[in-house]
């Protein structure tokens, strides 16, 4: 690909990013993929597949997204649509069936937020207390879908660095739901008056553990201590072929922004403040999921489900 398409890829992500604030990162990776090959002028399978390879790794390391988000959603969506056999087709009729697994795919992304809701809705009964980190749309559909049936408060972290916890009250209070938005620093205090912990995930690992922003799994350790559930909601595609062993083994693409990457030149980084960390699995309760309520154990089962 040259710089001309290189440069379309890329605008076309950054356009459903700033045009679409509600859609998620992977699925705003995903529509890039599919645009990719509606687009595309390669005369063979191979081309398309390397073409879309290329792409991926465009969305990697030339933006500025969450990148575990990216991989894990550009990963399930490739292994989805190439699993029909298209030895017997010719180029275009084989781009036309691509085409067409890749919106079959999307529809069924697009649900998961509501199945998601349903599924974790059952966990939260009238007067219930609840504590959340940073800014989540699947947190934020699971509140807003729950208080149809019962009234419960929310206690969100400030999120540093960027202070997304703010963005995350300013949206609860709008939907009436009672918010206070805490300092960092007052987790553990609060962890005593809330029933149970909920945040999202940028990536869910094959260990059951999650990838999600700075300081989920401080809280994490906090609620084990205190005995408090430390529940998780996330879309399915954001399960990723990934085992890490402890936050240090975190690639530097998934703790750090691109562009800091590059401007480092992938030197000195341990200075630069980590943007996610991980939490294992043995502190997480449940998760929440399109694809039922799992438990930690049962997430490896299903990304074999998932890439078969």
């Amino acid at each position: 690909m040259d710089d001309k398409e290189n440069e379309t890829i890329i605008k076309y992500f950054s356009q459903i990013r700033q045009e679409e604030p509600d859609t998620s990162v992977a699925i705003a990776a995903i529509r890039t993929l599919l645009d990719v090959i509606k687009r595309s002028n390669a005369g063979t399978i191979s081309e398309l597949s390397i073409q879309l390879k290329h792409s991926q790794q465009l969305l990697l390391t030339q933006t500025d997204s969450s990148m575990p988000s990216v991989k894990s959603g550009c990963e399930l969506f490739l292994r989805y649509i190439t699993l029909a056999k298209f030895d017997s087709f010719a180029i275009n009729e084989c781009r036309k069936q691509l085409i067409e697994r890749g919106q079959l795919f999307l529809e069924r992304t697009l649900n998961s937020r509501q199945r998601i809701a349903e599924y974790g809705q059952e966990f939260i009964v009238d007067g219930s207390v609840i504590l959340t980190h940073s800014y989540s749309r699947v947190v934020l559909a699971l509140l807003k879908y729950s208080s149809k049936f019962c009234r419960f408060r929310v206690f969100i972290t400030e999120s540093s660095p960027d202070k997304s916890g703010l963005r995350m009250r300013d949206e609860l209070e709008q939907l009436g739901i009672p918010s206070i938005c805490i300092l960092d620093a007052c987790v553990a205090y609060i962890m005593e008056q809330v029933n149970f912990v909920l945040v999202g995930a940028e990536a869910v690992v094959e260990s059951g553990g999650i990838i999600n922003k700075i300081g989920t799994f401080n809280m994490a350790v906090l609620a084990k201590e205190m005995n408090k559930p430390f529940y998780v909601a996330s879309e399915s595609f954001k399960f990723v072929r990934y085992y890490p062993l402890n936050n240090r083994d975190l690639p530097d693409l998934f703790k750090y922004k691109a562009s800091t990457i590059a401007r480092l030149g992938g030197k000195n980084l341990e200075t630069e403040h980590p943007l996610v960390d991980y939490t294992l699995p043995s502190y997480i309760t449940l998760l929440f999921t399109d694809i039922g309520t799992l438990t930690p154990s049962a997430v490896s089962d299903e990304l074999i489900k998932l890439y078969i």
